[in-house]
């Protein structure tokens, strides 16, 4: 059974409908990209997941309960960086992390996510002296403090710089090497690209396509350019070996291959063919 199973999802605000016939699946262990541009639905979406939202229509379950109707069941197995949150300014993140540990049964031990999330020596730092970078850092903790098995993650790197989004990007993977399923909201095609298994595309609220990124990115159409430095010099037949498996016969020669990158048949591409829009 799915950890996280959506089904023909609806919700509206007065005449606008936010989400429209939602439907998708989330597999344990694995990080699950809610991909759109801003207004899409996707942040609607996952509150209906956390329960913080009531759908119209539809139904949601996670890992067999009602997000409504077993609200305090699932906070026990789901935790939530939100879009938006912000904590008191005076608070420091080891205040911050032991009162959220309160709240739960058999929470993970502060200290240890303190130093697991490179935060150790901002324990005793206030919130309003944390960089944006920290700030992420502790959401995640915070999220990550009540030992859940899901962990809803909506924005994340909004606002960094790109160094403070890459090392946040090598957090959330550190993450689900701890067991934890993600679900991972973002309108950054880089983002999805980089950290999830799978992708839900969503536009206008509603899912246009669902498929790993290199799946959507195939739909897309159009060439693939795979650029590398070689460990080694290639001779022409090596080169002319290479065809579609690249890496297996880079490795089957003993080459490493450097700098390796796939241009062209990505997510924006696929975005821009799925949706007939501009991507955000």
């Amino acid at each position: 059974m799915p950890i996280i199973e959506v089904k023909n999802l609806h919700k509206v605000y007065g005449s606008t409908v936010a989400v429209d016939d939602v439907s998708f699946a989330v597999e344990e262990g694995e990080i699950f990209g809610i991909l759109g541009p801003n207004g899409a639905g996707k942040t609607t979406t996952v509150e209906c997941i956390e329960g913080l939202r009531r759908p119209d229509g539809g139904s949601v379950s996670v890992l067999g309960l009602d997000p409504v109707r077993d609200r305090m069941d699932v906070r026990r197995v789901l935790g939530a960086q939100l879009q938006e949150s912000e904590l008191p300014e005076k608070i420091t993140a080891a205040e911050a992390l032991d009162l959220y540990a309160s709240f739960y049964p058999s929470p993970a031990d502060p200290a240890e996510l303190l130093d697991d999330l490179g935060l150790t020596d901002k324990a005793g730092t206030r919130f309003e002296k944390l960089s944006g970078g920290q700030k992420q850092r502790l959401s995640i903790a915070l999220a990550l403090v009540g030992n859940p098995r899901i962990a809803v993650l909506d924005e994340l790197t909004t606002g960094l710089d790109p160094q403070a989004r890459r090392e946040t990007w090598e957090l959330v993977e550190r993450v689900r090497d701890r067991g934890v399923t993600i679900v991972l909201v973002t309108h950054f095609m880089e983002e999805a690209e980089r950290l999830a298994d799978r992708v839900a595309l969503i536009d206008a609220g509603r899912v246009v396509a669902i498929d790993t990124p290199a799946g959507l990115g195939a739909r897309a159409g159009g060439e693939q350019r795979i650029r590398f430095r070689p460990s080694r010099p290639l001779a022409v037949a090596e080169l002319d070996e290479l065809g579609d498996a690249v890496g297996a016969v880079l490795d089957r020669h003993g080459v490493r291959a450097d700098d390796l990158r796939i241009d062209g048949g990505g997510l924006d591409e696929a975005f821009v063919a799925l949706t007939g829009k501009e991507t955000a």
